[in-house]
């Protein structure tokens, strides 16, 4: 399971996950949108309304929405680096494409590998399901591995998370 793929905004390296899903636009915003839904399968929960220009705290960083157009486009800053997420029309359902703008493409693995795991609860979420983030994190080694060739990215800072994540367990 690999949807990333690493490419260029402004300069900057960027993540970008496409994912088509058998709900509606609508369905899938309030899942991207909504805190309480958010918090079934993001890492952090905003606690936003969204506005844009609204400020945010969120896993102890500040963050400000850029954009909002319910139900197609959710844009915000956090930590300094961009994200967003855009739906459309897809058949009878969805597609969603979540793009993360960051900072240093040596961290492109392990930080793809965090969206895809992340991701991948917002299936069973939509479904009326609930994937744990542990569930989710099971095959974060494999997955990592493949990002990083695929990437063309040492693996070192990647491996040397997930073994700071297994000794704090």
């Amino acid at each position: 399971m690999i949807h990333g793929t690493l490419e260029t905004f402004d300069g900057r390296p960027a993540l970008r996950f496409e994912r088509t899903f058998a709900h509606s636009v609508e369905r899938v915003w309030r899942a991207v949108s909504v805190p309480t839904e958010l918090e079934r399968w993001f890492p952090a929960a905003a606690d936003w309304t969204p506005a844009k220009g609204e400020t945010f705290e969120a896993a102890g960083a500040t963050g400000e929405v850029t954009e909002v157009n319910p139900p197609h486009r959710l844009a915000w800053t956090y930590a300094g680096q961009l994200y967003s997420f855009e739906l459309a029309a897809h058949g009878d359902g969805c597609r969603l494409v979540f793009t993360h703008v960051i900072d240093d493409r040596a961290f492109a693995a392990q930080t793809a590998t965090g969206w895809e795991t992340y991701l991948s609860r917002l299936e069973p979420h939509l479904a009326g399901e609930y994937l744990s983030e542990e569930q989710a994190h099971e095959p974060w080694e494999n997955i990592h591995e493949r990002y990083a060739e695929r990437f063309g990215v040492d693996p070192t800072p990647g491996r040397q998370f997930a073994a700071t994540l297994r000794a704090g367990q």
